[in-house]
């Protein structure tokens, strides 16, 4: 599935739960998915008493590849073009994320019509937790 130019208007948005109730597996899961072993993630007590965090919490790339998924489930895998985000707040286990991708351009390119979205993911308190931008390359 890919998304067509007709499709699509600039003030168009999509809301996604991205991830519901993010657990400390899932954590542990990522870290061996992506070999990023920082203690920050995985182990509390080094988390607490050495770092001063109250807990284990999420890795940021986690979060951004979570956030993504917004965008390639609206226009279609491997679509993406740019994708860059900003680290505003820190997930925690336990937390569920809900992302909003809002439709801020349509433009020509060379390669055919491109979207440029702008994109807020929050937390269950509705905190913001990442922004950014993303761009998409859409069907004719």
């Amino acid at each position: 599935m890919s998304l067509s130019a007709s499709e699509l208007n600039v003030g168009d948005s999509r809301t996604e739960v991205v991830v519901d109730n993010l657990t400390r597996t899932q954590l542990v899961q990522y870290a061996g998915a992506s070999g990023d072993y920082n203690p920050l993630h995985t182990d509390d007590l080094f988390t607490r008493e050495v770092a001063g965090y109250p807990g284990v919490f999420a890795h940021g790339m986690l979060t951004m590849g979570l956030t993504g998924r917004v965008i390639t489930d609206w226009v279609g895998d491997g679509r993406l073009q740019n994708f860059g985000v900003r680290f505003v707040n820190q997930v925690w286990p336990g937390d569920t994320l809900t992302t909003t991708a809002e439709v801020t351009e349509i433009r020509d390119t060379d390669d055919g019509p491109v979207a440029d979205f702008s994109i807020t993911t929050v937390n269950q308190s509705d905190k913001p937790v990442v922004t950014g931008t993303a761009s998409a390359l859409l069907t004719p």
